[in-house]
């Protein structure tokens, strides 16, 4: 498609941004709404097939039922002599392949942070039953702010559609992220988009996929074959907690895999707190533990009252001869007595848990921790904090680390977000002293400055905050202008300039003109003959300058420079 070309007469090709799978890509103009788009034509070699058409159209079903912040959003899609098209939001930014690129190592706080966004959209589109079947960073893009779109929904079917495709046993989407039951050719369902989420964080922690081969078929094998290799050992930075996250999405069984993507998320939202520090490696539950147990059978009465052979002619000297131990060995009795103590203690100790960090959870996240502990939640206080977001807990009663009965209540304080208030008016204050108050205060100060004929050096003459918004004053960011007082400079020569010139350069340099006129036999007429101050004197702005202009020769006055006017510009 040549650039210039105008599809649906309302998008304006501007650049091609590449190739997919089944469209070609570019960068376009929207004539009508006046901003740039994305959009998407089903390739030439693809046009005469219905199914590429039948499945174009599937994208463009699709993404209009989709509505998350991070996914790419439809515009408008429609055929230009016959050929499909899709419009989408134009992304500035790159995809996440190209990104990993220029910044690894990410730190592990921007990892999850990126897939918690990429987890939203896989999230809202598997609620509606959409399944993305193709999730790699090349279809991930992120913008110049770091905001997350997820895109390329060109494979991606409704999963409650019983289209052929599903039950095939095409290998469909990238071998590197492919899930073991698509590399098998199983049907694919939301579970296999897990899967691919746990490749991609794989990569973004240790900035490599974790199969390479020589064919796709071979890695594909690799996939359902081979286990994964431990991202700790190639970045030592990563957590256990957060490698847990990548060993249970890429589980080789549905079964042991997570179940949703919302799941996945609530997990990885807590992978970075203290409390999860010491966490154990995650491992496949093994099918026999529950078959493996011992079990104990206590002795019935009856068995108790069943004699043996000879039972009633050894019974007697045994329990004498017991009798006859204790009195000989009364230490042995006294230690034996010591040890059951002992055994009690640790019995009652056992019942006492410690209070789990929960500085940071939500009181969901809260409670569910509590519960395995065997505590219970109890009363919920909330205050404003600069250090924790609405709804995290800021810390707990009892303590976290303190020694409390099973089954106890923690209660908790819940942050209400940061005090909000009205940010005021600065303006025509000393800039020193405002920024040292507001530094105390947590606020982000910032300094332009500018010449001002009413604002004396160092106060404030304007602020990027309006007086009347509230706001959070921790970590805020403030611009304030700041006066230099009034702009001086040195004056230009105007001896020859013209009326209009001299007109222009005042106004350039914020300076007033009073104008006199006189005759002059050697200035011709309209030019400056002179100016008060002279040339390259320092002046400030708004100062008055007298300027001379020429009259030209006085034909009536032999001396022809006496006689004058003045006036004011």
């Amino acid at each position: 498609m040549r650039v210039g070309y105008e599809v649906g007469k309302r998008y304006r090709i501007i650049r091609s941004l590449g190739e997919g799978g089944m469209a070609n890509v570019y960068e376009a103009e929207d004539l009508v709404q006046k901003r740039r788009v994305t959009l998407k034509m089903l390739r030439f070699d693809l046009q005469d097939d219905p199914r590429s058409v039948e499945r174009f159209h599937k994208e463009a079903n699709s993404l209009t039922k989709l509505d998350n912040p991070h996914i790419v959003q439809i515009y408008d899609f429609g055929d230009d002599h016959g050929v499909p098209y899709l419009i989408m939001e134009y992304v500035k930014g790159t995809d996440l392949k190209t990104y990993l690129k220029e910044h690894y190592p990410l730190s592990c706080e921007k990892v999850v942070d990126i897939m918690e966004q990429i987890l939203s959209a896989v999230e809202s589109a598997h609620r509606i039953g959409i399944i993305h079947r193709d999730l790699k960073p090349q279809n991930i893009l992120i913008d110049n702010y770091g905001k997350v779109k997820v895109t390329d929904f060109g494979i991606s079917i409704a999963a409650m559609e019983s289209a052929t495709i599903t039950k095939t046993n095409t290998m469909i989407g990238s071998v590197h992220y492919i899930s073991p039951e698509q590399a098998r050719g199983s049907i694919i369902t939301k579970q296999s988009d897990i899967y691919s989420l746990g490749i991609i964080l794989f990569e973004l922690l240790t900035g490599k996929v974790p199969f390479e081969g020589q064919t796709a078929v071979s890695i594909a094998v690799k996939h359902y074959r081979d286990n994964l290799p431990s991202a700790r050992k190639i970045n030592p930075k990563v957590p256990q907690a957060l490698e847990n996250v990548i060993l249970h999405a890429t589980a080789k069984k549905l079964k042991d895999r997570y179940p949703d993507a919302e799941t996945m998320a609530r997990d990885l939202k807590t992978a970075l707190l203290p409390v999860r520090k010491n966490e154990p490696k995650w491992e496949v539950p093994t099918e026999d533990d529950a078959e493996t147990k011992t079990l104990v059978i206590p002795t019935t009465e009856s068995s108790k009252r069943q004699p043996s052979t000879g039972s009633r002619k050894t019974k007697k000297p045994k329990q004498q001869k017991k009798k006859r131990i204790y009195r000989r060995h009364p230490i042995a009795f006294l230690i034996g007595t010591l040890g059951v103590i002992v055994v009690i203690t640790i019995l009652l100790m056992s019942l006492k848990v410690q209070v789990p960090d929960l500085r940071g959870m939500s009181v969901r996240e809260a409670q569910e921790v509590l519960l395995s502990n065997n505590l219970k939640l109890g009363k919920k206080r909330y205050e404003y904090s600069n250090s924790y977001l609405k709804g995290q807990t800021i810390s707990s009663d009892p303590a976290r680390e303190t020694t409390v009965s099973r089954n106890s209540k923690v209660n908790i304080v819940i942050s209400k977000g940061p005090l909000k208030t009205k940010f005021g008016s600065y303006i025509g204050q000393n800039f020193d002293q405002v920024r040292k108050k507001l530094k105390a205060k947590g606020v982000l100060v910032d300094k332009e400055t500018t010449y001002s004929n009413k604002y004396p050096a160092g106060q404030i003459v304007s602020q990027s905050i309006d007086p009347s918004m509230k706001v959070s004053l921790y970590q805020l960011p403030v611009t304030f202008t700041v006066s230099e007082g009034v702009q001086t400079f040195k004056i230009r020569d105007l001896t020859g300039y013209t009326q209009k010139s001299v007109i222009d350069y005042a106004q350039e340099h914020n300076i007033t003109i009073i104008f006199e006129q006189q005759y002059s036999n050697t200035v011709p007429k309209g030019q400056v003959i002179s100016q008060n101050p002279k040339a390259n004197t320092t002046v400030k702005a708004g100062s008055q300058v007298i300027v001379t202009l020429s009259l030209g020769p006085n034909n009536n006055s032999e001396n022809g420079n006496n006689n004058s006017a003045t006036s004011q510009s």
